[in-house]
């Protein structure tokens, strides 16, 4: 029974964990829950998945990929996590365009947060999604495709239980991973979108730390980008062995380096399904932030270095194109993601209000799954369609059925 979140830090007030087995057992459960929210990996890092009455995990629910190759869709069971998904599309000739850094996050909960990974031409991984079937509060069981999806997808929980995910595919692809180290801020920022544009995914990490260098992630797409043939990227060297990007770091837990072919789903993440990636001794924070307000926002930033590598393990910045998805944080806008990876540690949650104080006025968004300390009415002014979806909350579980705590603070 799951009690805590993955790393540890949350500690949920559920009263149980319910593991059905069927749809029917799931319906019957709903029927007679008055209080439940959907629970997946446990990978968020505030209390969005959790719930003063029950939560039900759909980890023990059979879990298949149903591949229709002439629509170029994938059904996935709701419970499966990520990574293992990509592999079974992946053996039978198959791949979706982008993956987190994580495989081992679940695909109902990955793209109800709008949790993505990188890459200029790349949305997030909700944005993949062409379908959901969902069953509501009354226990109705409805398919929802189309226009109806731009307000479900990135639901939090709030809309039913998701049982099956309807992603697009494509056929499967190669990737040569390859890494800079002493990659400065300065030219990063002098140079953004060229450096981002280098290749099919790029993620640039930092510590902040007075020098203000960082080491840059590029994944280059064979089919289509062909493999890395320049000896440096802005001002970094070429790395000569597999590295972590948390520094000292054990990289034996990343994807392969030094540029050598491999699938998209054993390269795209940073870390390797089959490996623990960290301890879970952590906390993590994200921004979503106008691709235009990027640079300015990183610029801005420099004024809290400080007080940020303190308390740092790894900042990772990565790129995503815009969707249409209500509450995505690249909703309307090419995006870019800065992420704080945290020491575990009380005085992170001292130096939230600063942080959202620098990145608000950029248009930031905080990442649904994260820690953040902005105010409710705050958070949804970042959404023009906001008031919408709460409108659809209250269409389809009018009595709160899936409402928790972060929903009703959010939705008051």
């Amino acid at each position: 029974m799951m009690r805590t979140n993955w790393s540890g830090h949350v500690a949920f007030a559920a009263e149980r964990c319910e593991n059905p087995r069927s749809e029917d057992e799931l319906r019957r459960l709903v029927a007679s829950t008055p209080r439940l929210h959907a629970v997946g990996t446990g990978h968020s890092f505030n209390d969005v998945a959790d719930t003063d009455g029950v939560q039900v995990s759909l980890a023990e629910m059979p879990q298949r990929v149903e591949v229709d190759g002439e629509a170029r869709i994938a059904r996935i069971s709701a419970g499966m996590r990520f990574g293992q998904a990509a592999r079974q599309l992946n053996d039978g000739g198959w791949a979706v365009a982008n993956l987190a850094s994580l495989g081992h996050i679940g695909v109902a909960g990955t793209v109800a947060t709008g949790t993505h990974g990188s890459g200029d031409r790349n949305a997030t991984l909700s944005a993949l999604v062409r379908g959901l079937r969902t069953l509501r509060a009354d226990g109705s069981i409805e398919d929802v495709r189309d226009a109806d999806l731009a307000g479900e997808v990135v639901g939090l929980g709030a809309l039913g239980i998701v049982t099956e995910v309807d992603l697009v595919i494509e056929p499967a692809f190669e990737v040569g991973q390859y890494v800079f180290d002493g990659v400065s801020h300065e030219a990063l920022l002098a140079d953004f979108d060229v450096a981002f544009g280098s290749a099919y995914s790029v993620s640039v990490f930092t510590t902040w730390e007075p020098s203000l260098t960082g080491r840059a992630w590029l994944k280059r797409r064979l089919d289509t980008d062909g493999p890395w043939t320049a000896t440096s990227f802005l001002d970094g060297t070429p790395a000569l062995t597999n590295e972590n990007p948390v520094p000292g770091a054990d990289p034996a837990n990343c994807t392969r380096q030094l540029g050598t072919p491999g699938p998209w789903h054993e390269r795209l993440p940073h870390f390797r399904l089959d490996h623990t990636p960290s301890s879970g001794d952590e906390l993590q924070t994200e921004y979503l932030v106008p691709r235009d307000q990027a640079v300015a926002g990183l610029r801005d930033l420099e004024a809290l270095a400080p007080r940020i590598r303190e308390l740092l393990l790894v900042c990772e910045i990565r790129t995503m194109a815009a969707d249409d998805l209500w509450l995505s944080g690249a909703s309307g806008r090419a995006t870019v993601g800065l992420h704080f990876t945290w020491q575990r540690r009380p005085e992170v949650l001292d130096l939230l209000p600063a942080l959202d104080e620098v990145l608000a006025p950029r248009g930031g968004r905080p990442h649904w799954g994260k820690l953040f300390s902005a105010s409710a009415e705050s958070v949804r002014q970042r959404y023009p369609r906001f008031d919408d979806f709460a409108a659809l909350v209250g269409s389809k579980d009018p009595t709160g059925r899936f409402r928790n705590r972060m929903l009703d603070w959010l939705l008051s």
